[in-house]
């Protein structure tokens, strides 16, 4: 069984940024394509951003372009993601997950696996 930990969450003013962490367990990591969600109070869970295995393709919702970034380092076993130019509307609690199977749609998460326990993220004005 998969493990994966976020970590980096926190209180941060508009304007301000963050990186989050997630590490995941086991020796199959690089095999993997990694996502991560968020979900405000009373909101369904929301795509954030993917990444390929090797770190070659990445995909981002249109409410984070160009603020956002995905990467990872599979010798770290390690995921993050990069918020800048934060805004209120990007509180949530925000979630890593793993796809085993490399599925092509990347925005659904019933294509992933595992999913980490979530890190809180407020950003107050």
């Amino acid at each position: 069984q998969v493990q994966l930990v976020e970590s980096g969450g926190g209180l941060v003013q508009a304007g301000g940024s963050l990186r989050l962490s997630c590490i995941a367990s086991g020796r199959a990591f690089s095999t993997y394509s990694m996502g991560w969600f968020r979900q405000a109070p009373g909101k369904e869970r929301d795509f954030v951003a993917a990444i390929s295995r090797f770190g070659s393709i990445t995909s981002y919702a249109d409410s984070v372009k160009g603020r956002f970034t995905i990467s990872r380092d599979n010798a770290k076993n390690t995921v993050y993601l990069q918020m800048n130019m934060l805004k209120p509307e990007d509180t949530a609690v925000y979630y890593c997950a793993a796809d085993k199977y490399n599925s092509n749609r990347v925005r659904d998460p019933g294509q992933y696996d595992y999913w980490g326990q979530g890190t809180q993220v407020t950003v107050s004005l």
